[in-house]
């Protein structure tokens, strides 16, 4: 199975190392913005960079549509993996529409309600995980793996 890993840097790709137990068995490109602590991936792993972008950047957003529908062209994985922030979004939405399977991780900060990306989503994600099981009262669609709450 080919990974596609999408993550902002800091606690969002902090999430996406703590899962190498899973993608380390499979084939797989990140996407990232690079910073200190993604720079990391530049000797070991295919990346793709994007531009960091500011929590509620519409703009910034809507620019990072073309590249994303580049990335996924060329890389044509089977499993579109995020855990924010905002990158996930274009990711989500171009997923959906090329018929590429998307599962979202939530934040462990978010306890009581999804973080705006979350929410966003949310109704587009084949899978969507959560870190506290009380958010699965409020959205049926996650699936928790995490802490008790």
């Amino acid at each position: 199975m080919k990974l596609l890993l999408v993550c902002t840097s800091g606690g969002h790709f902090s999430t996406m190392k703590s899962l190498e137990p899973f993608w380390s068995h499979h084939e797989r490109v990140w996407v990232s913005d690079l910073k200190r602590d993604t720079e990391v991936l530049r000797s070991t792993e295919k990346v793709h960079w994007f531009s960091h972008r500011a929590p509620r950047d519409l703009l910034g957003l809507m620019s990072d549509f073309p590249q994303t529908y580049k990335v996924l062209r060329l890389e044509q994985p089977d499993l579109v993996l995020s855990t924010g922030a905002s990158i996930a979004v274009s990711f989500a939405f171009l997923a959906k529409l090329l018929k590429i399977r998307f599962a979202f991780i939530e934040s462990i900060s978010r306890a009581k309600e999804l973080s705006l990306s979350g929410r966003l989503v949310y109704p587009l994600c084949d899978e969507f995980y959560v870190q506290w099981s009380a958010l699965c009262k409020k959205y049926p669609k996650a699936v928790f793996k995490g802490y008790a709450s």
